[in-house]
């Protein structure tokens, strides 16, 4: 596996077509779900991805400049499913963020037991977003000198 991270001025146009095709893939028709997903906020974003050759098979979004940070768009490629991807691509995720931050997450409801294994705790009651029920998430800060 080989890890790339950019900020949106070092993204070139491959790569983010190729962003956008496993983006549009898994959110979109695999999830059958009608939205926009360029929402403007890409600009504002490091970009993670994972390689595996030459095929990209995992990304997430992350926004370093808010407070809680925050992750997104966390997808893995349905051809390498299950072979504990989604997890490291979290943890690489999660290690992108100072461990003095506190960081947020937009979770599927069908995933609450792989975010809380993660240590995430969720934050408020569900909604839906794009009409798939999601419930906000919250891991702490990892700093333990942190108060």
């Amino acid at each position: 596996m080989e890890w790339q991270r950019y900020n949106w001025k070092d993204l070139d146009k491959n790569t983010l077509y190729e962003i956008m095709v496993l983006r549009a893939a898994v959110f979109v028709v695999e999830q059958e779900c009608a939205y926009l997903d360029p929402d403007g906020k890409d600009q504002e974003a490091t970009h993670l991805l994972a390689y595996d050759e030459e095929t990209l098979v995992g990304y997430s979004r992350i926004f370093l400049n808010k407070t809680p940070s925050v992750i997104g768009r966390v997808v893995v490629h349905p051809n390498h499913r299950g072979k504990n991807l989604g997890r490291l691509l979290m943890e690489k995720s999660i290690s992108e963020v100072p461990e003095e931050n506190p960081i947020f997450i937009s979770a599927q409801e069908r995933l609450k037991p792989f975010y809380e294994s993660l240590g995430f705790l969720q934050s408020d009651k569900g909604y839906l977003e794009d009409g798939i029920p999601h419930i906000p998430m919250t891991l702490p800060p990892r700093n333990a000198n942190y108060l």
